[in-house]
């Protein structure tokens, strides 16, 4: 039994020479309350969340949500949303380490208001300047190899492609590319946004990817404890399928019970 115990254990997901246990990191929008937002992030076993620097009280003598988060047990990942310039987003995430939340960012460029997709040119243009600036820079991008690649190149300890446009909850729609993007880095690969149910977790992790990022479909769930539970349980449960090897696929049947030595 301790045998088979110890065979399915695995490193912990490294991140700058940092350790995490899960391989989950929830967000801190959207929820009813702060008290509820603190359940799910207990419940989901996560050990980073992150945490927008232009929409938190950074006053700590006023009520804040980083009151309800423990951040002995959980590390802050201030992100720049709301951003759609290089420069805004370096400002925001410099103001993030100046009040002492993290130098650590994710680092989000928007292109437009609608469709909230990443604005790669400016987005390079941050990672470059924060990276000199010795932050620890995950970057939100699109589903695309070579914008992960020059990321990486650029210095970036993680790199972080959508599987479909944030709160969409359409799950990954280019798996293609998550697959490429997976294979071609040095650095881990991270989902992040349009995960919008348990399956779509499972799936991220079953393509090989070394985490999964998401807020709205636990905060947005018609039960969020219940969801940020589920959401706990596909990230591993992808990732022992993945460690495993899944079977071939095959255009035509395989019998489970082989003919050859079957009594006559």
């Amino acid at each position: 039994m301790a045998e088979m115990e110890t065979t399915i254990l695995e490193a912990p997901l490294m991140i700058a020479g940092r350790a995490f246990r899960s391989r989950l990191v929830l967000g801190t929008g959207k929820y009813s309350s702060f008290e509820l937002m603190r359940r799910c992030h207990e419940v989901s076993g996560c050990d980073m969340v992150t945490v927008a620097t232009r929409r938190v009280e950074l006053d700590r003598t006023k009520a804040s949500l980083l009151d309800f988060i423990d951040t002995k047990k959980i590390a802050l990942l201030p992100n720049t949303a709301g951003c759609y310039t290089a420069e805004d987003a370096v400002r925001y995430a410099r103001l993030g380490r100046e009040v002492g939340l993290s130098d650590w960012v994710k680092l989000e460029v928007l292109g437009d208001e609608r469709s909230l997709w990443p604005d790669n040119v400016e987005l390079l243009k941050a990672a470059e300047i924060l990276v000199k600036e010795g932050f620890v820079v995950l970057p939100y991008t699109s589903d695309d190899p070579v914008v992960c690649k020059k990321l990486e190149a650029l210095g970036c300890a993680a790199v972080m492609p959508l599987g479909a446009p944030i709160g969409s909850g359409l799950g990954i729609r280019n798996p293609d590319n998550i697959l490429r993007i997976i294979a071609d880095a040095k650095v881990p690969v991270i989902v992040d946004a349009g995960v919008g149910t348990a399956s779509d977790a499972a799936v991220a992790m079953e393509l090989g990817a070394d985490g999964v990022l998401l807020n709205t479909a636990v905060a947005g769930a018609r039960e969020p404890v219940r969801m940020a539970r589920a959401m706990r349980d596909a990230v591993r449960a992808g990732r022992d399928a993945f460690l495993a090897g899944r079977i071939e696929r095959k255009w035509f049947a395989t019998p489970s019970s082989p003919s050859a030595g079957m009594l006559k």
